[in-house]
């Protein structure tokens, strides 16, 4: 199993990606392939005395995609970028699977109209994991998809089960529905009917959470639009860099909370890692036919090393696998639910063609 990585790709490339991808070869013994500008990653490598006996290979990339650069822009200008060719590296089953902490929009186009999606599945979702007051939940989507179809946010329910079934190893993940209001009539007409699809699946719904809920744990898997799903992670960043500021700032107004510090470092300590994001590594892009892990911008070397172990127990567990088959198992036989999809909600757009063979290629990260 190897997992290539984009090098180019964050705010700290390539310094910090081969950094990460080194300490994930020597800890977890995984073969890396290192895609971008080759010089500049054999020039990082080289800082590595033992990197040629790790299983690190490098595959050169002419190009480069920017933070700033439009992914339908990219997809057509950027055919020989660190991304794409990462990408293509899955799809000809050179790689297992792809991580980057690059350019979010473009890691999303390229896997939708390269990879395709899973059957049974419209649209990838990003999936992120959350702390919360009972352990970790699934948060999806986090920002693939702004506006969403009910059939969409049932297929997200279905995907979120299989994460936290397979990768948190909960075998029962209960599944809630973000809305205004816990009742079950609350929520916009798009909520109110993707409500009564998940009923109906085989999976355990619990039913509609409200925004305070989120962080309690009562739900497993929270299931929403790309758009709410990104402000809603937005703003707990948000709350939880001023958190820390606070703290930070309290401890050193007087010798009394300096010394309270030192008695709750180790307990603070603790909590820090619980919040923190590079403990998890990046985002799974679940629903595409292939493993890919979105890794945050500003990845330092240890979210790189542990994006690539969670890259390659993505691979491990098969969850693709698991995802098909729990979508196949509630359209059930007789195809009731099916059935009842398709009286409710529009059939799936087509997605856009490979920008190889058409100049029709469409944006799927503004869909």
């Amino acid at each position: 199993m190897k997992i290539a990585v984009d090098a180019m790709g964050g705010d700290y490339a390539p310094e910090a990606i081969v950094e990460g991808s080194v300490l994930a070869a020597r800890e977890f013994k995984i073969p890396i392939i290192l895609t971008g500008i080759s010089h500049r990653v054999y020039q990082e490598l080289e800082k590595y005395e033992d990197w040629k006996h790790l299983g690190i290979e490098v595959e050169h990339a002419d190009e480069v995609v920017e933070m700033h650069d439009s992914p339908s822009k990219v997809i057509r200008s950027k055919k020989k970028s660190s991304i794409k060719i990462g990408v293509d590296l899955v799809k000809k089953g050179e790689a297992s699977a792809f991580v980057s902490a690059g350019n979010t929009g473009a890691v999303l186009a390229y896997s939708t109209i390269i990879l395709r999606p899973l059957k049974g599945v419209d649209r990838p979702a990003i999936a992120v994991q959350l702390p919360t007051a009972k352990g970790t939940s699934i948060l999806l989507d986090a920002g693939a998809n702004v506006d969403c179809k009910t059939n969409q946010l049932f297929q997200f329910g279905i995907m979120g089960h299989a994460y936290a079934k397979y990768i948190l190893g909960n075998d029962n993940p209960g599944v809630g529905l973000l809305s205004i209001g816990e009742e079950d009539g609350k929520g916009n007409e798009t909520t109110k009917e993707a409500f009564k699809l998940l009923k109906k699946s085989h999976i355990n719904f619990i039913g509609n959470i409200e925004g305070k809920e989120v962080y309690r744990g009562n739900a497993d898997v929270i299931v929403c639009d790309g758009f709410t799903g990104n402000v809603a992670l937005k703003i707990s960043e948000s709350l939880a860099e001023m958190i820390g500021g606070s703290l930070k700032n309290l401890f050193k107004t007087g010798m009394t909370t300096k010394l309270s510090y030192m008695l709750l470092k180790p307990h603070l300590a603790e909590l820090k890692k619980k919040v923190d994001y590079s403990e998890k590594g990046g985002a799974p892009l679940l629903g595409i036919n292939g493993v890919c892990i979105i890794a945050h911008g500003s990845s330092s070397p240890k979210a790189i090393k542990n994006a690539v172990y969670q890259a390659h127990l993505f691979v491990d567990k098969r969850i693709n696998e698991h995802i098909c088959e729990d979508i196949e198992n509630n359209l059930d036989g007789k195809g009731s639910l099916w059935q009842h999809i398709k009286e409710i909600v529009a059939g799936p757009e087509d997605y856009p063609k490979d920008p190889e063979t058409s100049e029709e290629t469409s944006d799927p990260s503004k869909n």
